[in-house]
């Protein structure tokens, strides 16, 4: 069942994919919503993952824990680098500082993604003490 809702979650990264550039509603990748080739490089990550899935669906839950781990880590960077380090740019601008659109994205995906990795974690431990 698990890797079910997996598969669907990075199969949907194409209507993500299309309302983000098509439209312009970044929901997936607002925490990278500066650079758009790191943004590029995310969906393309999430396709990779989802093609590993299909291809080895044993390995749904390893490649769903590690995925889960690099989005909370590019997560906590992306908002940390930007909320505590202030560049001239931005003061003189009065860019580039947080937004509420992408504190809400950190919450939800980053729940979203500690929920996936907890959850993955467990799997794994309980597939290596059964073995």
């Amino acid at each position: 069942m698990r890797s079910n809702i997996l598969i669907i979650y990075y199969a949907a990264t194409a209507v993500f994919l299309t309302l983000d550039y098509g439209f312009g509603i970044n929901l997936r990748a607002a925490f990278l919503e500066n650079t758009p080739g790191l943004r590029m490089g995310y969906y393309l990550v999430l396709f990779c993952c989802f093609g590993l899935m299909l291809w080895r669906p044993q390995w749904s839950t390893f490649v769903g824990v590690v995925e889960s781990l690099a989005t909370m880590i590019a997560l906590i960077f992306s908002m940390a680098l930007r909320s505590m380090v202030t560049t001239d740019a931005m003061l003189e601008t009065g860019t580039g500082f947080v937004t509420m659109p992408e504190i809400v994205n950190f919450i939800i995906v980053g729940g979203a993604a500690y929920v996936s990795y907890v959850q993955g974690a467990k799997a794994l431990a309980s597939r290596s003490r059964s073995d």
